[in-house]
């Protein structure tokens, strides 16, 4: 009797569903600012239906528009900023994703004296060329953004005895969507925007990650990013392509929402 008794126990527990595991990992919202710092770009400017024209630009510098001025007395979103939203697994590899918005700024240096190269109305140039803003200006200020997707690997140096202090090194490797409004002016012609899907980034990162009391972290960081332009619109009919690195200096601050394990 004793021996049916346990049997009949042995299969009613192997005929219980699993419990079901819920996640264990923490979410994260992220909010920073940032200066940015852009390599010489190789710009092609072509309209061959509503202008004539197909010249390129060599070595065009650029810089970026911090816009810190008056900074509490201005909307959050005019400087130059970060935000970001993921999740770390909280597994024995550390692993996270993130979602991120980066609102750069780059404007191409009026004045330049550059070297350029092809036709405008049927004239050809190969010489080097003073570029004014009445001539050509091309600024992606509106902005200059990076909509990416990347994966984090978190490296813990130090937490404290009450586990309320944790020290992390975070490396980021992501890419994504450019989505600039640009604006431009070509032998006076102007346009500015809309914003649209005009190229591709990609990029790697590297932070170090302070949390603290569980719920809040900062995290000062620097983002390696490569952006190809390969459909900037103009006016009318109006294109131009470009790529150039960016490199990004930024300090952010956010908020954890840990999950629990349920059973």
């Amino acid at each position: 009797m004793s021996f049916i008794q346990s049997l009949y126990a042995q299969l009613e527990g192997a005929s219980a569903p699993a419990a079901k595991k819920g996640l264990h990992g923490t979410f994260f919202v992220n909010w920073g600012y940032h200066r940015d710092v852009y390599s010489n770009s190789t710009i092609r400017f072509l309209d061959r239906q509503t202008g004539n024209y197909d010249f390129t630009f060599y070595h065009a510098k650029a810089k970026d528009q911090p816009d810190w001025d008056n900074f509490f007395k201005t909307a959050p979103t005019v400087p130059q900023y970060v935000i970001s939203a993921g999740y770390f697994f909280n597994d024995k590899h550390d692993l996270g994703i993130e979602v991120s918005w980066n609102h750069l700024k780059y404007v191409v240096r009026d004045n330049q004296m550059l070297h350029m190269k092809g036709w405008i109305d049927d004239q050809y140039y190969d010489r080097d060329t003073l570029v004014t803003r009445d001539f050509v200006h091309l600024e992606h200020t509106n902005g200059n953004n990076y909509l990416m997707i990347s994966l984090l690997k978190r490296y813990t140096l130090k937490t404290s005895k009450n586990q309320k202090h944790k020290l992390s090194a975070v490396a980021r490797l992501g890419g994504g969507a450019l989505v600039p409004k640009t604006e431009s002016n070509i032998m006076g012609k102007h346009n500015d925007g809309p914003f649209r899907f005009s190229g591709w980034v990609i990029g790697t990162g590297a932070a170090i990650h302070y949390d603290f009391f569980e719920y809040f972290f900062v995290e000062p960081s620097i983002r390696e990013s490569f952006a190809n332009y390969t459909d900037v619109k103009l006016y009318e009919r109006g294109r131009a392509q470009h790529h150039f690195f960016s490199t990004q200096f930024m300090l952010s601050a956010g908020f954890n929402i840990p999950t629990r394990r349920q059973s």
